[in-house]
């Protein structure tokens, strides 16, 4: 989904530092490591939680990008600042202008960037927001699909899935909005962690872990 206002024009330059800095090391796989599937946890503020399952096969920037904000903990009290129902339900600018990202863009994979990937932007996909005339701008937002919408199949990098929790996806989805989609009532993350398969594949919120994680 494309984020609705520029980035600022320094974090431009951030974006095409990165970018080459990324395409000089094309030899190498970014998700080394992370294996198969990746699984994360969205915990949301007032307790509701969503579990993804992310491919590092298809989408190894992307994947590994996402890994690396979720591991130091860049999701935590950012908000979903932009929400259309029918649609998506959008995420992870801290700023919760639109304009926000991270501090490095990531190459765009998606087949009209020349990259495979077949992942469908049907319910409950999760892909990569970015702006409308760059296919390398993607940073930290992210969207998650309310409902099907296969236009955007091919110019916007998926990369994951929900597994558990889309009916918490409805429940944001259904929030009342102002002009702009975002929800009168903040819709607030309290952090999106990496999680087990097996914490993914046992039903209720994962735990977290002893230490590492706040409660």
């Amino acid at each position: 989904m494309n984020q609705r206002k520029w980035f600022p024009i320094f974090a431009v330059v951030l974006c095409l530092a990165a970018l080459l800095f990324t395409l000089s090391s094309c030899n190498k796989n970014p998700a080394e490591g992370l294996g198969d599937i990746v699984y994360v946890e969205i915990d949301m503020q007032n307790g509701d939680y969503i579990k993804l399952e992310l491919y590092p096969g298809i989408a190894p920037i992307t994947v590994a990008n996402f890994v690396d904000l979720c591991n130091r903990d860049f999701y935590a009290g950012i908000q979903f600042h932009r929400v259309i129902y029918g649609f998506m339900i959008q995420a992870g600018d801290p700023t919760a202008t639109g304009s926000g990202g991270s501090e490095k863009c990531i190459k765009g994979e998606f087949q009209s960037n020349g990259v495979q990937n077949l992942i469908s932007h049907e319910r409950g996909v999760i892909s990569m927001a970015r702006l409308s005339n760059n296919y390398n701008s993607a940073s930290s937002q992210f969207f998650i699909m309310h409902q099907t919408e296969t236009r955007l199949d091919g110019d916007y990098a998926a990369f994951g899935r929900v597994i558990e929790g889309i009916d918490v996806v409805d429940k944001i989805a259904s929030v009342a909005t102002d002009q702009y989609d975002k929800p009168l009532a903040g819709q607030f993350i309290k952090t999106i962690r990496v999680i087990s398969e097996e914490a993914a594949k046992t039903p209720g919120a994962a735990p977290f872990a002893t230490g590492s994680d706040t409660e």
